[in-house]
């Protein structure tokens, strides 16, 4: 069936809207996954649309944008299709960007460190402003679907490990184990080990292997995903002891709140008796336990699993340019990153030099201010440089792994911006606001600008105007025949350029 408005629902729908709703979830749409949950009146119960339990009745069926939404309705999640897994909204054409914005700030766990009126300074709008955006445009506050996320994160632990509900409670963002414990009974009329209890009977088929070390966990994305396209992009730019493609996963070291370990992300390897899942596997350094629901999200950010890729290589291969890429490329993701200073800074050590020459650089630069690891892999030695580290040492010091020194001060300026907080490199956070605030430290211009709102602020309507490979690619040198090229290609901008690099033979 078409797309229905881009899959683009409210929480009102008109009859003929609520039959193609139903349509979708008749035919198990993949399409549908995330952006959309139906709650079923008859057992209380909300799915994903893929869920491969019998379809409801349509008179049974009512049809929310979000999971909070269904929750807020009275409805529990369903144990077999786990809503807690489904991709996530990533469209940019809402009716409220900063509603979008907000949602995926909070959805990546803002609201455990942050109060609303702290994450509404970062839009700089006042939190009232920021609660009526929600609600006109989710039905829906910051602080129902904040709760939301931390019992999703906590079904997703309990189902997933073995961790005792305490742990599972804090880390999933709970300052308190009673208000945990009564929030969720209230909510899924469960107690949470009587749900981890009922999970393993629902589920009979095996989650990814855990020992004693490591923790495993499912990320779902929308089909299709190009995984080796998308893992050949990253091993081109890994940092040498920070990161590297080893068979076919992607592994790293982190260090996430004090915390320090190393996390691997391979395709989801299901049983043979199971249905085809579409998904992702997390490993986690039993280390970084406290700091897992974090990893996760920044997982879903690098990989790019909220995507609609189908939708949008639909559009975009309306433009003859991009036809061929996308066929040879089809399901390529936009590459995250794992941490936004850390694509800060490799931006700035890019700045003039190739890909291979910057490679080399922030190898050096990882040997020199990283902090010395252990790692299963002996190619994974250091954690990445700091902005603390980076913003109390010299200039001179900087230079040596062989910078010029205006370069090496462009470093401690974005180093020692995002010690003081004025720059919030996060996904969700305002591209337009970041943009403005990067080109204003010395050193960064337009291009550093829009490739840090791409990669690390997940804008998918960010453009590199003045990438060399892009103007090649066009045929284009002026900037203002590239922004008019450009324009079919809104609000998906980000993946024109990357189907762009594709097609020159790298990226």
């Amino acid at each position: 069936m078409a797309m229905a408005k881009s899959v683009a629902i409210s929480e009102q729908q008109s009859e003929p809207e609520r039959r193609a709703l139903y349509d979708a979830l008749s035919a198990h749409d993949v399409r549908f996954d995330g952006h959309m949950y139906i709650g079923v009146t008859s057992t209380g119960i909300y799915c994903r649309p893929v869920c491969p339990v019998r379809v409801p009745r349509f008179e049974n069926c009512t049809f929310h944008v979000h999971a909070a939404s269904a929750e807020k309705a009275g409805f529990r999640p369903c144990l077999v299709c786990r809503p807690e897994l489904a991709p996530g909204d990533a469209k940019v054409d809402a009716v409220s960007r900063l509603a979008r914005l907000a949602l995926r700030r909070i959805e990546d766990g803002a609201l455990n460190e942050l109060n609303v009126d702290q994450l509404a300074d970062e839009f700089d709008v006042t939190a009232r402003h920021l609660r009526r955006a929600m609600d006109a445009e989710f039905g829906i506050t910051p602080i129902e679907f904040a709760q939301t996320q931390r019992l999703l994160h906590a079904k997703q632990l309990l189902t997933e490990t073995d961790l005792s509900v305490t742990d599972v409670a804090f880390s999933a963002g709970f300052s308190s184990l009673r208000r945990f414990n009564a929030l969720f009974k209230a909510r899924y009329a469960l107690a949470p080990r009587a749900l981890r209890r009922k999970s393993a009977d629902v589920n009979q088929l095996p989650e990814p292997a855990r020992d004693a070390q490591t923790l495993s966990f499912r990320i779902d994305y929308r089909p299709p995903m190009n995984w080796s396209t998308l893992l050949a992009f990253l091993a081109q730019r890994a940092i040498p002891g920070v990161e590297a493609v080893v068979d076919d996963a992607y592994v790293r070291t982190v260090a996430v709140h004090e915390r320090q370990g190393w996390i691997a992300v391979a395709p989801y390897r299901r049983h043979k008796r199971a249905r085809q899942i579409h998904a992702l596997t997390l490993t986690v350094s039993d280390s970084l336990q406290p700091v897992c629901v974090s990893l996760i999200s920044h997982a879903k950010h690098m990989f790019d699993t909220r995507a609609p890729v189908a939708e949008i290589e639909r559009q975009l291969a309306l433009d003859s340019l991009l036809t061929d890429s996308i066929a040879r490329h089809s399901g390529m993701r936009l590459p995250g990153a794992f941490d936004g200073f850390e694509l800060l800074l490799r931006a700035i050590l890019g700045q003039q030099v190739s890909v291979k020459g910057a490679t080399t650089l922030a190898g050096r630069m990882a040997a020199r201010f990283g902090q010395p690891l252990a790692t299963p892999w002996s190619t994974l030695s250091y954690t990445s440089p700091t902005p603390e580290r980076l913003a109390g040492a010299t200039v001179a010091s900087i230079a040596k792994i062989g910078l010029p020194q205006k370069r090496a001060e462009t470093i401690r300026h974005a180093a020692r911006a995002c010690v003081t907080g004025q720059l919030t490199l996060l996904p969700g956070a305002d591209p337009d606001v970041v943009c403005a605030q990067l080109v204003a430290l010395p050193g960064i211009g337009e291009w550093t600008a829009s490739y840090v709102a791409m990669r690390a602020l997940a804008w998918p309507d960010a453009f590199p105007l003045g990438d060399l490979g892009i103007k090649k690619a066009l045929g284009l040198t002026r900037a203002a025949d590239i922004v008019a090229r450009s324009e079919a290609w809104r609000p998906w901008r980000a993946y024109a350029a990357i189907y762009l690099w594709l097609s020159l033979g790298g990226g």
